[in-house]
């Protein structure tokens, strides 16, 4: 009797490949957190809510940025140093955006 040793194939790497990642189940979850996230903007933006107003939308658009970046974009599932290059681009386009907005003058009262 021979051993033999298991090595993986092709096929077995790409079954291992599939799973990484969010269930389909998941996937749904997060899109009826999503669609109640929204719905919640939406209602904010019809009542008012004073000073709230503007920091209320910045935090659900957040939320929601997060979510879709970590899940439907797999950051969270993939390697960190992809995470960080992502986040450090993400950090750039701000600071380029606000740059840009205050040669503008438009944080002056």
């Amino acid at each position: 009797m021979t051993d033999t040793i298991h090595t993986p194939s092709a096929h077995d790497q790409h079954d291992a490949k599939e799973h990484h990642g969010p269930s389909d189940m998941q996937f749904v979850t997060i899109f009826f957190i999503l669609a109640g996230i929204t719905a919640v903007e939406v209602a904010v933006s019809y009542i008012d809510i004073g000073p709230f107003f503007l920091p209320v939308l910045l935090g659900l658009m957040v939320v929601k940025f997060f979510t879709v970046v970590l899940y439907f974009m797999h950051i969270k599932f993939d390697h960190k140093l992809f995470g960080r290059l992502f986040y450090i681009g993400l950090g750039l386009a701000v600071f380029v955006y606000a740059a840009a907005l205050s040669t503008f003058q438009f944080f002056a009262g």
